[in-house]
């Protein structure tokens, strides 16, 4: 398998995933999978490298950081409040679909950084020294802008049990 076969399959399998994570930070299905589409190929130009060692992790990366950009260009250029609808949704069997839509739409309430470190903390599930990292500021920042963020999320979602999986 030579390497553009690898990235292919690479880019194949794991899409999906990184789909659902742009669109945890962009709120839009078309922004999250233009800002998938840009990681990789920024991932592909470094893909003898990268391949090597972790690549999904380079792609997240790359994703996070441009995702930011692009918030900062966007601020620059003026101060607008976002206007986008979220998509239709198919119905969710779950027990908790509809925590799930309200914790969704109070994230896109959020400031954008304040979304972008909720998402890498608690979704991805990365510690605060990779948030950091990523996004190009302090552990300080990062541990406030977490704070807001929950408080605001408490604020928002003031009924909202936490999820707690039970075992039998």
């Amino acid at each position: 398998m030579d390497e553009h076969e690898r990235f292919a399959e690479f880019a194949r399998v794991r899409t999906p995933a990184l789909i659902r994570a742009a669109y945890l930070l962009t709120g839009d299905q078309h922004a999250a999978e233009d800002l998938v589409q840009s990681a990789l190929t920024k991932t592909y130009a470094h893909w003898r490298r990268v391949r090597h060692e972790d690549p999904e992790a380079y792609v997240r990366t790359a994703m996070y950081r441009e995702q930011v950009s692009w918030w900062r260009r966007r601020s620059r250029q003026r101060q607008v409040a976002p206007t986008w609808a979220l998509p239709e949704l198919q119905p969710d069997p779950a027990d908790h679909a509809g925590l799930r839509l309200a914790m969704r739409q109070a994230l896109l309430r959020l400031p954008q950084p304040q979304r972008a470190v909720v998402v890498l903390r608690y979704y991805e599930d990365l510690s605060e020294t990779q948030v950091a990292e990523i996004l190009g500021c302090s552990i300080g920042t990062v541990r406030s802008r977490a704070n807001r963020a929950v408080q605001r999320l408490r604020e928002t979602l003031p009924t909202a049990e936490p999820l707690v999986e039970v075992r039998a």
